[in-house]
């Protein structure tokens, strides 16, 4: 054989070892797992349902909140662990419905309005 021929198997068998930057898994994907995970056990050991810890964290993903809420659920049946009532209750949410009209008195208030004073102009000031 050729040394060429020998050349391509040899880089192939490199190349197959090596972790190329930014081809694998993104880390924040991870983290936003184990935070929603870390909800979930959270909100078992608050003794909340599942339901409610889902309408509590809306944005974190049911799969690894549910995951979380058993594993904790588990761990503390096998070490015989009372769960802490949650001191702080959620409110529901509000709909502010806000008119965004001008005014007239937002008018009148800017074309009365005087110059601020203690301003000089650049070439007067004195350091």
């Amino acid at each position: 054989m050729t040394p060429r021929l020998l050349l391509i198997p040899a880089v192939a068998v490199l190349l197959a070892a090596c972790d190329i930057p930014g081809m694998g898994p993104d880390p924040r994907i991870a983290q936003r797992e184990s935070d929603a995970r870390a909800i979930g056990g959270a909100c078992r050991h608050a003794l909340r349902g599942i339901e409610d810890c889902y309408r509590m964290n809306e944005k974190a993903s049911k799969t690894a909140v549910f995951e979380g809420w058993k594993e904790m659920d588990q761990y503390m049946r096998e070490n015989k662990i009372e769960g802490q009532h949650a001191s702080v209750e959620v409110a529901e949410k509000e709909e502010i419905i806000e008119d965004k009209r001008p005014t007239d008195e937002g008018k009148e208030k800017t074309a009365n309005a005087k110059p601020r004073s203690g301003k000089t102009s650049a070439g007067s000031d004195k350091i």
